[in-house]
């Protein structure tokens, strides 16, 4: 008991000090847990994106940095309908429009009419848009809620020309993504945009018993361009944002153990050089090597776990402020994993560990009576 209350009354009579440590170790943990959170949950909504209409899985153009970008043709489309083994295949168009300043990068899917339940939507009010219907749109539940739109209201959508539509229907998907787009007709949106007989992607369902490994092999083998993909590990023949933002946040972890660890390598070593001849009065006392370099140990966990339930805090405010954002909304839900916490404590426990290592072997081997006569 008395070893524990020494450690706690180490920290507290350094108070400055040991604020300013654990600021620092909070705001690295902080950024952690927020890469963690955003790259866990975008690859929940890429995986969730794969799977939409109950696609086996899904066809896009290769090797772009945004599958938002992929630019097939119809032809495509045909071309992959003729397989052996598949049973339908439903291409679908992507388009990202401002309209307005707060949401600058609203989504607008088109699909034909005639595909709306396959591809998994259910109309909650009002009704779906009519096959060729050049002045009707469908609102995301989420979408409505945001833009404070209801059946009958009037939408106006910046395309390559501002166009205006009737809100006629209001839809769920069960997925953030598409609950917080609008969808129209496909033809529509192909003249909107200029992209006449273009889509960004085809969802591919296959009869039971086909050897799915096997079709996508042969489909890229005959078509180069195209990449199909089944699982989140497959997302980044498509896309390569996911791959940036994973490597990010592995780079940030490393980065905040780094600073972690020399900012409690700086307090450690501070403290061990002002309390040098408190540690040679114990060491006069009794106390074992291993009892000193504990206790600096203990020192310096306790600071990096203050600072990073702090960090926790932090990185919550972060995410919550983070989905507010005009560019995230659509596409980001948070999702807590457990995993992140697990990492931020790992990354805290290395910071004590390897900023204090140092100074509490410096500490465990002085000679007590060369540290009693330190001044």
């Amino acid at each position: 008991m008395y070893f524990l209350s020494l450690v706690v009354r180490n920290v507290y009579t350094r108070k400055v000090r040991s604020s300013l440590t654990g600021v620092a170790i909070a705001i690295s943990i902080a950024i952690v847990v927020t890469m963690g959170v955003l790259t866990h949950s975008l690859k929940k909504t890429a995986a969730n994106i794969l799977h939409t209409a109950n696609a086996d899985f899904t066809v896009a153009q290769k090797g772009l940095a945004d599958i938002t970008f992929s630019s097939l043709e119809e032809k495509d489309l045909e071309a992959v309908g003729q397989y052996e083994g598949v049973r339908s295949v439903m291409g679908l168009l992507i388009a990202i429009v401002k309209v307005d300043e707060e949401r600058p990068s609203f989504l607008e899917l088109g699909l034909p009419a005639s595909q709306l339940e396959d591809f998994g939507i259910t109309i909650v009010a009002g009704r779906k848009y009519g096959e060729g219907a050049p002045d009707e749109v469908i609102l995301g539940f989420r979408a409505a809620e945001q833009l404070g739109k209801t059946v009958g209201d009037r939408i106006t959508l910046n395309q390559p020309a501002p166009h205006e539509y009737e809100v006629v229907g209001i839809y769920s998907t069960g997925q953030v993504y598409g609950d917080s787009a609008s969808m129209l007709p496909i033809k529509r949106l192909q003249a909107d945009q200029r992209k006449i007989g273009v889509i960004t992607m085809m969802f591919v369902r296959v009869n039971e018993g086909t050897d799915i490994a096997a079709l996508r092999k042969k489909i890229e083998d005959e078509h180069p361009q195209l990449a199909t993909v089944q699982s989140e590990e497959d997302f980044g023949h498509v896309d390569r944002n996911l791959q940036l933002i994973s490597a990010a946040n592995l780079g940030v972890t490393y980065l905040a153990l780094v600073i972690g660890s020399v900012t409690v390598l700086n307090t450690m070593l501070l403290s061990v050089f002002e309390r040098t001849r408190e540690f040679g009065i114990l060491r006069a006392v009794g106390w074992s090597r291993l009892r000193v370099l504990l206790c600096v140990m203990f020192e310096a966990v306790a600071v990096s776990l203050s600072g990073a339930m702090m960090g926790v805090g932090f990185g919550f405010l972060a995410v919550k402020l983070l989905e507010r954002s005009p560019q995230m909304i659509g596409v980001f839900e948070p999702d807590y994993p457990s995993g992140v916490f697990r990492n931020a404590l790992a990354i805290a426990f290395g910071m004590a560990f390897f900023g204090a290592v140092f100074p509490a072997i410096r500490a465990a081997i002085l000679r007590p009576l060369d540290a009693i006569r330190h001044e």
